[in-house]
């Protein structure tokens, strides 16, 4: 069984956790298992990891790849569910959470999981292929307005009416069965200066629909707080991220729970009696090396945000 893929910045978001040998940790994205392994290596026989990934093909690389590891449990499912998902284990308080929230090299890489504007393959981009839910769905389905809203809002792409313009113009001869077939079409409607400012012309596209299939955005600002609860006062989450959409929502949710009033200015005594949750460990986010740059050129756009749980 093989699982190619880079984790990133993998010694910069596993020593911002401040690893204790007995502590518990969970790793919302386990993937390939390079954080996890990393992981492992600083717990004792006390330790505990939780691995979670909605993958089931992560899953079981990762329990052939840990099997020597009694200390490591390993969940199928979204992150999302964290609360339940540590309810259900009997863990009620952890000392640190790693979110990597990129796609996996092993996902980009394989053809006919559809992640990919390189590579050919069925449009499908789904993380946890147990949904029916796909790509193909999407572009075959939505009417224009709604394929438009998603390219703008989720890819930010400024092309968008007239990408969606084209995909149902398109499938009202053929469906649209194919990641190349999707990509030829952007190429007809996207003008062929923009490759000198962005690169691929359908990158915006391709992150639109992942974000859609998956629904990425929906569940991350839940997630954050509901995993920053189940923190240990002391205790550590490490945020990877890789476009502005996802850097943005972090970024604002961290910003809140670190303040301690969210009364309007012009009231004299506070009313709310909101707390101070978290301290951000670094205001401006960890950008990768240069050096890992120039191994993994995918690491490009990831920023990782810290913060440490202050209260109960």
């Amino acid at each position: 069984m093989q699982f190619n893929h880079f984790s990133v910045m993998l010694d910069e978001s596993i020593d911002s956790l401040n690893i204790k040998q007995e502590g518990i940790y969970v790793d919302c994205t386990l993937g390939g298992g390079g954080h996890s392994s990393k992981i492992l290596d600083g717990l004792n026989n006390t330790g505990r990891l939780i691995g979670i990934d909605q993958d089931q093909y992560a899953i079981d690389y990762c329990r052939q790849k840990f099997s020597g590891y009694d200390n490591i449990s390993f969940v199928q499912d979204n992150f999302k569910n964290i609360d339940l998902i540590l309810k259900m284990i009997g863990i009620e308080k952890v000392d640190g959470i790693l979110m990597d929230l990129g796609v996996s090299s092993y996902q980009i890489d394989t053809d006919d999981r559809g992640f990919s504007y390189i590579r050919n393959g069925k449009l499908d981009m789904r993380m946890d292929t147990s949904q029916s839910f796909s790509a193909y769905d999407i572009i075959n389905g939505y009417d224009e307005e709604k394929l438009s809203y998603i390219f703008k809002v989720y890819g930010e792409e400024k092309y968008h009416r007239r990408i969606a313009n084209k995909i149902v113009e398109s499938r009202k001869l053929n469906k649209i069965s194919t990641t190349h077939d999707l990509v030829k079409l952007i190429d007809e409607v996207i003008p062929k200066f923009e490759i000198k400012k962005r690169g691929h012309l359908s990158k915006k596209v391709f992150q639109a629909l992942r974000i859609e299939v998956n629904g990425e955005l929906e569940i991350l600002e839940k997630a954050i707080i509901d995993a920053i609860n189940h923190l240990n006062v002391g205790g550590r989450i490490s945020i990877i991220t890789f476009h502005s959409l996802e850097d943005r929502i972090v970024k604002n949710t961290f910003n809140y729970l670190a303040t301690e009033c969210v009364c309007p200015k012009d009231f004299p005594v506070c009313r709310c009696e909101k707390k101070k949750e978290i301290s951000i460990i670094n205001k401006k986010p960890v950008l990768p090396s240069g050096t890992e740059l120039s191994k993994n050129s995918r690491s490009a756009s990831a920023k990782l945000r810290v913060a440490e749980k202050l209260i109960y």
